[in-house]
């Protein structure tokens, strides 16, 4: 599914934001994964999987290739796990806040239950097992967030991994792929803000941030929030629209930082 996400999105940007309903099933027709899956069925799990499109008449919009970024819902998430790899390990806490230009109009905050908490996460985190004691299992904890994600772009420092481990949770307890599109906060503020390391707790230091707790989920979502904020607040004037966003923080470093200062 995710090729299969990747694809259509490239190809409905590449067409201006919009694309023929038609050729967008065709796309999926071509490119599915399995010969058992109607067209039907795909278009609806693509849509379910958060990605930001809708369907015009007889045409499919991407919204974000339309959308300023100031008008944008960002999704700044962070999770603690028990372990680095999704496959033996698993989402112990998620820390989320929907932000719009300046302003956390929601937030989502939540331990998961967990039979195994190895001493070394307790010491990094503070999370002890008593705290997940009386916690929702993940089977409904992750519904609630994929609900409270909706289709907002999705937000972390060090996207990588909280992107990947939150979408293979969902798949793990059949809640699909996440399909939602996304921001590294990590890679804005290399192309936007000068500083020795761009580590978390680092910039909560050095840009007076100055969150009071580490490592754990909420926090560091809040914490990130603000490097958004500040990285979002240094964006050349030509970067318009929520796309044009995700675009600019994939460029090379030398070449964001020539287009910011005008050289």
């Amino acid at each position: 599914m995710r090729p299969l996400i990747d694809n259509l999105v490239a190809a409905v940007k590449k067409r201006g934001g919009r694309m023929e309903l038609e050729a967008f099933r065709a796309l999926i027709q071509k490119t599915r994964d399995s010969l058992f899956e109607d067209v039907d069925t795909l278009t609806e799990l693509v849509i379910a999987s958060g990605v930001p499109i809708e369907i015009e008449g007889d045409e499919v919009v991407l919204k974000t290739f339309f959308r300023p970024w100031r008008e944008e819902i960002f999704c700044v998430v962070d999770i603690e796990t028990n372990g680095s790899v999704p496959n033996r390990s698993q989402i112990i806490e998620i820390g989320a806040l929907k932000w719009r230009n300046g302003e956390i109009v929601d937030r989502f905050e939540s331990f998961a239950a967990c039979s195994y908490l190895p001493y070394n996460i307790s010491e990094i985190t503070g999370i002890m097992p008593e705290d997940l004691a009386d916690a929702p299992p993940l089977s409904k904890m992750l519904p609630t967030f994929k609900a409270f994600l909706g289709d907002a772009v999705f937000v972390a420092h060090n996207i990588s991994f909280d992107y990947n481990f939150v979408s293979h949770s969902f798949e793990r307890f059949g809640l699909g792929v996440l399909g939602n599109r996304k921001l590294c906060t990590i890679e804005l503020a290399r192309r936007t803000i000068e500083a020795e390391r761009y580590g978390l707790g680092h910039l909560n230091i050095a840009l007076d941030i100055n969150t009071l707790v580490h490592h754990r989920a909420y926090a560091d979502a809040l914490t990130a929030s603000k490097v958004l904020e500040i990285g979002l607040g240094r964006l050349p004037d030509s970067i318009v629209t929520t796309e044009q966003l995700i675009d600019f923080t994939k460029l090379p470093i030398a070449k964001a930082k020539k287009i910011s200062t005008g050289t």
